[in-house]
């Protein structure tokens, strides 16, 4: 089990680095969008490389932090019958979307994507679009996408049987802090107080 919790933090560390540099490319995906509509509406000028490098660095994005939200446990789940079972059950119920779903859906997209990829990058794939970019780099970001988040589901299979053998902790308990909904939901609260309070001064 040591080897295999050691197996589960290398693949950790290569999706938090990744992740981690994902968000630099949100920057430079706002930097371009934002370049490119500002030169159109004062020039006039539009270029389709720029508009493919948008949507290019959008499934960047997209695809390369597909492990990194499963380390952060921060894919959407629906756990109305979940959350009424022990922890335990939770556990078990992971482990068998791991193996059941996850993995072999992510295997299949990996597996066909592949030679998606292979012809793009043989056949040297240009965009229908005059002036657009080649397309081999973005097809092939489905399977690099895909393995990075076979390698977090095989990571989340691990700490949950680790957890359930007792040792190590759940590995959906991962929060260091509150979500963006939930500091929403408090700013909007607080404003709300706010005027309440100024409401009842001016009376």
């Amino acid at each position: 089990m040591n080897a295999l919790l050691a197996l589960s933090r290398a693949i950790d560390a290569v999706n938090r680095r990744v992740g981690r540099a994902v968000t630099w490319l949100i920057l430079l995906a706002v930097l371009v969008s934002a370049t490119n509509a500002t030169v159109r509406k004062l020039f006039n000028v539009s270029s389709n490389a720029w508009l493919e490098l948008q949507w290019y660095l959008f499934g960047a994005i997209f695809l390369l932090a597909s492990g990194y939200t499963l380390l952060k446990n921060e894919h959407v789940r629906v756990d109305v019958l979940a959350s009424h079972l022990s922890r335990r059950t939770q556990l078990w119920i992971e482990v068998a979307g791991v193996l059941l779903f996850l993995l072999p859906a992510c295997g299949l997209i990996m597996w066909l994507s592949w030679p998606f990829f292979m012809d793009a990058y043989v056949n040297h794939e240009q965009s229908s679009n005059a002036g657009g970019l080649i397309r081999w780099p973005a097809k092939l970001l489905i399977p690099i996408g895909f393995a990075l988040l076979v390698g977090a589901g095989v990571s989340h299979l691990i700490k949950c049987i680790g957890c359930l053998l007792g040792r190590c902790p759940d590995p959906r308990d991962v929060h260091t802090g509150k979500s963006a909904e939930e500091l929403l939901a408090e700013e909007i609260a607080r404003e709300a107080q706010q005027r309440e309070a100024a409401s009842h001064e001016r009376h």
